[in-house]
């Protein structure tokens, strides 16, 4: 059985990236502010198939691809980077927009919300290295089955990133009407949102 120490090691880290900007949360904030909460919450059950796709995956011994092929690894990572680092320009580049702000998008209908919200997760970096690499450091062979311990670990993250994207999601168009009454909040959040970005990155491409 799993232990509580991979429970919440995994619940802490999970929280951890969650709550760092990335392709899913501004994605997320985008449609909700656009096209209302509805529209952000079928994007989100798309981004949580997203994570069960991850997830069967990594118990299925898929991710063990990454391992035995190391140029495909390096190949996703670098690619995952430049997208972190392409996110972080438009939002730094002069005259970006703030995840908070975004520009109108035309209102699209439940399948694509759904599909593109699967697609954005199945292509952030952050949660491909999250399974590939870190949830298996919470896997001890000695405690029982493999692959029930990683099914419990992952759900554990699974919660925890569905949880607080919802909120996200669901706060996010008065979080957007606070910001855009204080414009200075909103150029600091851009910033600080892209300078993130791109540090996140960096540490993807040389770690």
């Amino acid at each position: 059985m799993v232990s509580m120490h991979a429970v919440v090691g995994m619940a802490v880290i999970a929280l951890g990236l969650v709550l760092t900007p990335g392709p899913n949360m501004i994605y997320l904030v985008s449609r909700s502010v656009t096209q209302g909460k509805r529209a952000g919450m079928v994007s989100l059950l798309g981004v949580a198939v997203g994570f069960f796709v991850y997830l069967l995956a990594a118990i299925a011994g898929i991710a063990a691809l990454f391992t035995l092929v190391p140029a495909v690894y390096t190949t996703v990572k670098l690619a995952g980077a430049a997208y972190l680092l392409w996110l972080a320009w438009k939002t730094l580049k002069p005259g970006g927009v703030s995840a908070f702000d975004p520009e109108p998008l035309p209102p699209d209908p439940p399948r694509k919300l759904f599909t593109m919200g699967l697609v954005t997760n199945l292509l952030n970096p952050k949660i491909a290295i999250l399974y590939i690499s870190v949830l298996p450091q919470f896997v001890e062979p000695d405690k029982g089955s493999v692959a029930l311990q990683s099914l419990l670990i992952g759900l554990t993250q699974i919660v925890v990133a569905v949880t607080v994207n919802a909120l996200i999601a669901l706060g996010a168009g008065s979080i957007s009407t606070f910001l855009k009454s204080r414009p200075r909040w909103l150029n600091i959040q851009r910033y600080v949102m892209g300078t993130v970005l791109a540090g996140i990155s960096v540490r993807v491409a040389v770690s």
